[in-house]
């Protein structure tokens, strides 16, 4: 379970501090009106992603007596981790628009992150085969790595929103992009252990 935990919290943190539309939406609705605002977009994810991870879950194990399938999938999936920590150490600076004034943040939130590809690609590739290969360990570890991810995930976006509040400058400081460099690392090992469970399920490695 330790190791499920572990994974969660890596791609959570991962997902939560990058660079995207959410977080920018995120960074922007603090500064235009207020950290409670903020944080209703750090908590569509939670919203919108249950019926993806349902419907995924579902998918996937129809398919999960075909090991060839699933290896496949687990290769495409290590393949994003590698493109996500990828893009962690290319991390510079978010650019904030800071235009549109009116508040309809959770709503906001909502139309992004359902529009944004990620939390498909992500699922699909990803977090709904992990949590599957959980589940056959047991229970909780499947909890765990759902949970872990969720809570790191809304849980560090919440916490930009409340660095964003005290200091604009956060997001172009050196500890952001420090940050998002050692998470970027961290995906890259994360990505080998993908691609290892890729090679076993193809039959290519013992």
């Amino acid at each position: 379970m330790t190791n499920y935990l572990f994974t969660g919290i890596i791609l959570g943190l991962s997902a939560g501090f990058a660079p995207g539309p959410l977080l920018t939406l995120v960074v922007s609705e603090t500064l235009q009106h207020d950290l409670r605002a903020g944080i209703k977009v750090a908590l569509a994810p939670i919203i919108t992603d249950l019926p993806i991870i349902v419907l995924t879950l579902l998918l996937l194990s129809k398919i999960s007596h075909f090991q060839v399938v699933l290896g496949i999938i687990s290769l495409l999936g290590g393949f994003f981790v590698l493109y996500l920590g990828y893009e962690n150490m290319r991390t510079k600076e978010i650019d904030v628009d800071l235009h549109d004034r009116q508040s309809h943040s959770l709503r906001k939130g909502i139309i992004v992150n359902v529009l944004s590809p990620y939390p498909y690609l992500f699922w699909m590739s990803v977090g709904a085969p992990t949590t599957l290969k959980a589940m056959n360990q047991s229970l909780m570890s499947a909890v765990a790595f759902i949970g872990s991810f969720y809570v790191l995930l809304v849980g560090s976006k919440i916490l930009l929103a409340v660095l964003v509040g005290r200091s604009r400058s956060f997001l172009t400081g050196r500890a952001y992009i420090y940050t998002m460099r050692i998470l970027g690392l961290l995906l890259f090992v994360l990505a080998l252990f993908l691609f290892r469970d890729s090679l076993v399920l193809l039959g290519l490695f013992q």
